[in-house]
C-alpha cells in the first residue's frame, strides 16, 4: 500500500478515529482476501498541529491575504509528510478544506478531499438536498456547496442563526467529551433546520470531525439512519476515500 500522511490535531479525538479507522479497514481487507490472521497495516505518518494556533490563524473571506498564515501552517504540515515519504495524504478536519486549493500549492502528493468524499457519499445515496452542520466557517462555506453541486446535490447550512449557534455549542460540548443528550440535540437541529430549507426526510452532513462523536456506534459508517433522518459521517467517508487512494498499488 501507499504510505499515508495525516495532518491531525484539529482535533485530537478525530485524529484517533482516523488512525483507528484506517487500521480497521486494513484488517477488513485482509480478512476479505482470506490472507490469514496477520494484518498488514498501512504505513502512516501523522503531523499533529496545535488546535489553538490553527483556530487563531483563521482568516476572513473578504480579505484573501488574511488566510496566508493559515494556509501556510497546513501546507507546511503536508510538505513535512511528503518529506517523510508519504505517497497520499489527508487533512483530518473540515476547516482547512475551505482553503484546499490554496493549501495544495506546491504540494507534490495527492491529498484526499473530505468535501469530495462526503459529496460522493450523498450522491451514492441518491440525495438531492443536504443540510450542512459544522463550524460557522463550514456552514457558510461556498467551497463545500460547490463540491456537493458537482455531484448534483444542493447543500446549505442552517438559515437561522439560532440553529447555527446551537450547532456551535454542541460541537464545543462534544470536543470536551460531554456527549450526554448530544444525539437528541443534534436530531432537533437537523429536523428543524432542514425543514426550513427543503422538503422531505432530512439528509444531513456532519461536516465537523466532532459531530460524529454523538454516534459512536456509527464511527465507521459513511452514512447511517437515526430517527428517520439520514446522516453522512464525513469522517468515515473521508477515511474510506483515503484508504481507497492508498490501496491503489496493492499487488
Amino acid at each position: 500500500m501507499k504510505k499515508i500522511g495525516l495532518v491531525g490535531g484539529v482535533g485530537w479525538r478525530s485524529t484517533m478515529e482516523y488512525y483507528a479507522g484506517l487500521c480497521r479497514r486494513a484488517e477488513e481487507l485482509r480478512h476479505a482476501q482470506g490472507r490469514g490472521s496477520t494484518t498488514a497495516m498501512p504505513e502512516i505518518t501523522i503531523e499533529s498541529l496545535n488546535h489553538d494556533k490553527a483556530v487563531s490563524l483563521l482568516g476572513n473571506d473578504e480579505d484573501e491575504d488574511s488566510w496566508l498564515p493559515f494556509d501556510a501552517y497546513h501546507r507546511d504540515a503536508l510538505l513535512l509528510l511528503e518529506a517523510c515519504g508519504a505517497e497520499v495524504a489527508a487533512m483530518a478536519s473540515n476547516s482547512p478544506h475551505h482553503r484546499f486549493e490554496s493549501i495544495m500549492r506546491g504540494v507534490g502528493i495527492p491529498v484526499v478531499s473530505i468535501f469530495d468524499a462526503a459529496a460522493k457519499e450523498s450522491a451514492r445515496l441518491g440525495a438531492r438536498h443536504i443540510l450542512i452542520l459544522g463550524t460557522s466557517l463550514i456552514m457558510r462555506s461556498a467551497k463545500i456547496r460547490e463540491r456537493f453541486a458537482k455531484q448534483g446535490v444542493e447543500a446549505a447550512g442552517p438559515g437561522d442563526d439560532a440553529w447555527r449557534a446551537q450547532t456551535a455549542e454542541l460541537i464545543s460540548d462534544l470536543d470536551q467529551d460531554r456527549v450526554e443528550g448530544a444525539r437528541d440535540r443534534l436530531g432537533n437541529i437537523a429536523w428543524t433546520a432542514y425543514e426550513q430549507l427543503f422538503h422531505g426526510l432530512p439528509v444531513v452532513c456532519l461536516a465537523c470531525t466532532e459531530l460524529p462523536l454523538a454516534f459512536p456506534e456509527h464511527a465507521s459508517h459513511a452514512s447511517f439512519e437515526y430517527c428517520g433522518a439520514m446522516y453522512i459521517n464525513s469522517n468515515a467517508a473521508h477515511i474510506d476515500a483515503i484508504f481507497d487512494a492508498a490501496k491503489d498499488q496493492v499487488n
